[in-house]
């Protein structure tokens, strides 16, 4: 288990607080994503992102399937017009598509030795 601070700088950990909590705002999940992004339905996923948003606030340390949800949820509420922030990320965010990208990009370097056993398979399996 690892810390955010440990794994990434406070603009990367405020990125990713901001993108779960995108989840139970513009971005709407049904049971089959929420399944998808490793959370047992729709309801699970607000619930977790929500916990997941205040553990990485609060510094504490994630264990690999909880680092895969974050990403994973992160890139999805970003990316997707259907399920997700999509296009309106910048409205409700605050954040430019290009300067979302940059830290992304930079968030899924920084955790890929932390997911190497995630890649490919069920987060919570």
């Amino acid at each position: 288990m690892r810390r955010p601070s440990e794994l990434l700088d406070a603009q990367e950990c405020r990125f990713l607080a901001r993108a779960l909590g995108e989840w139970g705002g513009p971005a709407r999940s049904g049971d089959a994503m929420a399944y998808a992004l490793g959370f047992a339905n729709a309801a699970d996923l607000l619930a977790g992102c929500g916990r997941l948003a205040a553990e990485l606030r609060a510094d504490l340390p994630l264990p690999p399937a909880d680092w895969a949800r974050v990403l994973l949820a992160a890139e999805v509420v970003f990316a997707s017009d259907l399920v997700g922030s999509g296009t309106e990320w910048s409205t409700t965010t605050g954040w430019d598509d290009a300067e979302t990208l940059r830290r992304l990009r930079s968030v899924q370097r920084k955790l890929g030795p932390v997911l190497r056993g995630q890649y490919g398979g069920r987060p919570g399996g």
